[in-house]
């Protein structure tokens, strides 16, 4: 197993017309972070299991088959007749960003304990993936704490993606607390330009370089949109463009492919985060915003991982 991520699975729904009392048709994909995060790295060759809990719902059987069929191990996957699937509703603006709001009241994926988590996922994987959608509600924050120290207890690499989701935090003072924790436990962080802005103040240069010398982190990627990405470790730092010239249609997702891409990568390089050199970091960044922009011309979040050759050619 090379990368077992635990966290949200849902649905995905996205507006594809406006009627004229303002109600939108939407379609329904498949989506939440860390399986967005996951079938990246599985469409590039990558072992990955999810562990998290869904409804046994129609919507929560079509995410496992979808899971399965993205090559994404299941086995820590549960299905709960006490809840509902979570899902989301995604409305987009005119330039295709993205507004939120969530049917989760509680959804599936807040209600998994501890108790529940398969353990020998985490002991086989190399690499740890968490972000802070567990971290809203418990039982599931509890889970994450515990499963991200005892990963850390396994010395596996653990990866962080803060995913600020505003409208599902009781206050903004609880998400800030919550984002720098997670922040305090990873070696790797992919976090957006809003999100260091959101908790630091800052700017992308000056939040990379606060987040490595104040938190423990060995690589940061700042993701920036369509602006692309800046990354830091202890030896370099830098700037790599997004793609131009594309086609944007949903940019749901992108982030997460982002930080799946770029995590196969650093595996396929095989060296500590910290250790890498700026020629290395280049590559890894080249390749996770090339399969980012790629994504962004079709629909939804896991449906949406351009094949390996695709990227390669657009390099």
């Amino acid at each position: 197993m090379d990368v077992v991520a635990l966290g949200e699975l849902l649905i995905d729904f996205t507006c594809q017309s406006v009627d004229s009392d303002g109600y939108p048709t939407m379609a329904a994909h498949p989506g939440g972070a860390p399986a967005n995060f996951l079938a990246a790295l599985s469409k590039f060759g990558a072992k990955t299991a999810l562990l998290g809990k869904v409804g046994t719902d129609a919507f929560g059987k079509l995410l496992t088959a979808t899971l399965q069929s993205a090559g994404i191990e299941t086995t820590g996957l549960i299905a709960t007749d006490d809840v509902f699937t979570t899902l989301a509703f995604v409305t987009l603006d005119e330039t295709g960003d993205r507004e939120f709001s969530f049917a989760r009241k509680p959804g599936a994926d807040t209600c998994i304990a501890f108790e529940e988590l398969s353990l020998p996922l985490i002991d086989e994987a190399k690499v740890f993936h968490f972000g802070t959608l567990s971290l809203t509600d418990e039982p599931a924050r509890s889970a994450t704490y515990k499963a991200v120290a005892y990963a850390k207890s396994k010395g596996k690499l653990i990866t962080y993606d803060p995913n600020l989701r505003k409208p599902l935090w009781k206050d903004l003072d609880m998400a800030k607390e919550q984002l720098l924790w997670g922040l305090s436990q990873a070696d790797v962080v992919k976090i957006s330009d809003e999100e260091v802005e959101f908790l630091f103040g800052l700017g992308v240069e000056a939040g990379a370089a606060h987040i490595l010398s104040n938190y423990g982190v060995k690589l940061v990627f700042v993701t920036c949109g369509a602006d692309g990405c800046y990354f830091q470790n202890a030896n370099a730092c830098g700037h790599i463009p997004g793609l131009k010239n594309i086609k944007v249609i949903d940019t749901t997702g992108a982030g997460d492919i982002f930080g799946g891409s770029a995590v196969w990568k650093l595996l396929q390089i095989g060296k500590s985060p910290e250790e890498l050199n700026k020629a290395e970091l280049e590559e890894v960044v080249r390749f996770a915003c090339t399969a980012a922009g790629l994504s962004t011309t079709r629909a939804g979040g896991i449906s949406s991982v351009p094949e390996y050759e695709m990227v390669m050619q657009s390099l």
